[in-house]
């Protein structure tokens, strides 16, 4: 795509509002495309990209940059030194005096810049991934997590077969392949639009990170089952266990939030599943909860956390979360899991999981879980993945720990447990 300087304008003034905001990246960005419909696929994509990339690489800009840099500089920074633009190509967008301006913030060099700066990460984060990971490790997983997250899809095993899939994808040029780990996961080699593509329309495929699809094969919801999604939101895991219980038996949506089980409706309509019951809880104290102590197979967990797995999607979040933050979440984990495993019937399997690397979050929460709870003892999560040929390796503990540089997913945490 030719860079213009219209185009331009547009990724500076939306980097600007993203800047001075506490809101989400996504909504803003979303807030803004609706404001300028006259805006094509290609340029949205461009504008997106532009944005998202200087919010992964916002610390070593700014040491790039000097004090205070615009918008614009930020935004040319990006395009010179991190993706290589040279000058003739920049040359629409260059005002007097930035071709020297530029030159100068090429020339920085990164590895005289300390290890937080350099790898993009806020002090506190990087000292608490440093607590938990080797240095190199350290590395590759904030490279990692620098990276834009790919597309995945989930298929429908109701409606489709991945190879059918696949092979309709291809029919269409979208240059796609199956995903190493999810038997229902396929990642596309590009990011087309496919909300009017027949398979999307029809209910065959939901986008879906493939991190995520693992979470409801550890939940490995059985036909005729009880089952619950204790932090629905908008339902991407629910319609994988529906699925996956064949739309028989009886499946719970749980969340607080009506707005996010509102945006499963459109998504349960495509999908084909009646065993699907949405609720709205007051707190993890609902009495709709009291009603069911004790009756449910399986509860799912995907807990409220700092989302500092999902960076290469909202890189806004790292520089947004802070320690306090995360100590207030890791209370309302330990309180949610706590209600949760009260639906868990003798027996029964419980599924805590987040999409956060932060020990505090995940294997603090279940520790400190099962030493209160006696009656509930952990399993190996690759045993249950490799009992459906799912082989994925585990950490020391038998949690599953996966990683955008190891395993080209979001960073996810899931611990399995069983009421006995």
């Amino acid at each position: 795509m030719r860079l213009t300087p219209a185009l331009f304008d547009h990724a500076a003034a939306l980097l600007s509002e993203l800047l001075g905001t506490t809101f989400p990246a996504d909504s803003t960005v979303s807030r803004y495309f609706r404001l300028h419909r006259q805006l094509g696929h290609g340029d949205r994509g461009f504008i997106a990209e532009a944005v998202y990339g200087v919010l992964r690489r916002k610390r070593s800009l700014l040491a790039r940059c000097g004090e205070q840099p615009s918008s614009r500089h930020l935004l040319l920074a990006w395009l010179g030194c991190l993706q290589g633009l040279n000058r003739r190509e920049l040359d629409a967008v260059l005002g007097e005096n930035e071709a020297k301006w530029l030159a100068q913030a090429k020339a920085v060099r990164l590895e005289d810049l300390p290890p937080a700066v350099r790898l993009d990460l806020p002090d506190w984060l990087f000292e608490a991934l440093s607590a938990e990971f080797a240095a190199d490790e350290v590395v590759s997983l904030a490279n990692g997590l620098a990276q834009p997250a790919p597309l995945d899809l989930r298929v429908n095993p109701l409606k489709a077969k991945r190879e059918d899939v696949l092979a309709r994808l291809a029919d269409d040029r979208i240059a796609a392949q199956a995903c190493p780990y999810s038997p229902l996961g396929i990642r596309l080699a590009g990011k087309p639009s496919l909300a009017r593509h027949p398979l999307f329309l029809d209910g065959s495929i939901e986008v879906q990170d493939e991190g995520s699809q693992l979470l409801g094969f550890l939940v490995q919801p059985k036909r005729g089952e009880m089952v619950a999604d204790f932090c629905a939101g908008a339902g991407g895991k629910t319609l994988l266990l529906g699925a996956l219980m064949r739309s028989q038996g009886r499946l719970y949506a749980f969340d607080v939030v009506e707005k996010r089980l509102a945006k499963l409706k459109p998504r349960l309509a495509r999908s084909g599943l009646s065993n699907v019951h949405p609720a709205r809880l007051e707190s993890e104290n609902d009495i709709k909860i009291k009603r069911l102590a004790g009756k449910l197979d399986r509860v799912l967990v995907d807990a409220p956390c700092s989302g500092l797995g999902t960076l290469r999607r909202n890189p806004d979040l790292k520089w947004r979360q802070t320690p306090e933050s995360v100590a207030e979440l890791t209370a309302k984990q330990a309180a949610i899991l706590k209600a949760a495993a009260s639906l868990v019937r003798s027996g029964g399997r419980l599924v805590y999981a987040t999409c956060s690397l932060l020990c505090d979050e995940n294997e603090a929460v279940v520790s400190a879980f099962l030493s209160a709870h006696p009656e509930f003892v952990a399993l190996s999560a690759a045993e249950v993945l490799r009992k459906q040929d799912i082989v994925i390796e585990e950490d020391a503990n038998g949690r599953l720990q996966l990683r955008p540089d190891r395993h080209g997913t979001d960073g996810f945490f899931a611990a399995v447990m069983e009421r006995r």
